[in-house]
């Protein structure tokens, strides 16, 4: 299993946001502190914002802020909403074209795989990806301003 791109910088964005509760983020400082791509940040912040995950407030002061405390984010429930492609192997998609599918127990295998993958992430919440003690070296990391 390996997610994409997209679902690595949502759950960026929610880290860096639940470092800083207290202050609004902007995507800028968001792609600057991770050096990735601004313009690919703003459809997951659009994303995220649409899902409830984050607020965003518009204006000259503006910015981003977590819209759910940190325990209330489903590490599971984020890959789920952010992958578009679940399916490990073709015979998992409605247009499968496999051959040996009614007789191969691969299938059987990927699936058991896959739920065990999302089973163990519904087990954390963004809370749990934030452990106090490696806080200070995360808002150092990330150069998050702590004043």
């Amino acid at each position: 299993m390996r997610i994409t791109r997209y679902t690595d910088y949502s759950l960026r964005v929610l880290i860096y946001l639940a470092l800083q509760p207290d202050r609004l983020a902007t995507i800028q400082g968001i792609a600057d502190s991770y050096d990735i791509s601004k313009s690919h940040l703003m459809k997951v912040v659009h994303h995220l914002t649409q899902g409830g995950y984050i607020q965003s407030i518009r204006g000259k002061n503006g910015g981003l802020r977590l819209n759910r405390l940190p325990e209330e984010i489903n590490i599971g429930a984020l890959v789920r909403e952010t992958e578009q492609d679940l399916n490990l192997v073709e015979c998992f998609s409605e247009n499968n074209q496999c051959c040996i599918t009614p007789v191969c127990g691969l299938k059987n295998m990927l699936a058991e795989a896959l739920d065990a993958f999302l089973t163990t992430l519904d087990q954390y919440t963004l809370a749990d990806v934030l452990p106090e003690k490696h806080q200070p070296q995360l808002l150092r990391i990330l150069q998050i301003a702590t004043d």
